[in-house]
């Protein structure tokens, strides 16, 4: 169970490190709640389900990202791996363009 948990959870920190740039207006304290969150969810499921449901779990995740990314996001006129054009993006985010 501590091995499942750790693995998401250095998942996700290296997630927000890398990726900050496409979320920038995101405050820490979220980005924290997200990571203590996951590190919740996948701990429950490990518990409930062990290892095979945490790879179940995240697996199903991955699914839901590469539907976003690749599908949901170029459908609507973004590039799912740069984010560009930004105007677009920030428009789907319901976000203002930062100066």
């Amino acid at each position: 169970m501590l091995l499942d948990m750790a693995a998401v959870t250095v998942l996700l920190i290296l997630g927000n490190i890398k990726f900050h740039h496409f979320d920038p207006q995101m405050p820490f304290w979220r980005r924290a709640a997200k990571v203590i969150a996951a590190a919740v969810a996948t701990a429950t499921i490990s518990h409930y389900f062990g290892r095979t449901g945490v790879i179940i779990a995240v697996f199903t995740a991955a699914l839901a990202v590469i539907y976003f990314h690749g599908i949901w996001l170029p459908r609507h006129g973004v590039n799912g791996w740069t984010g560009e054009p930004r105007e677009r993006y920030y428009a789907l985010r319901g976000w203002n363009r930062p100066q």
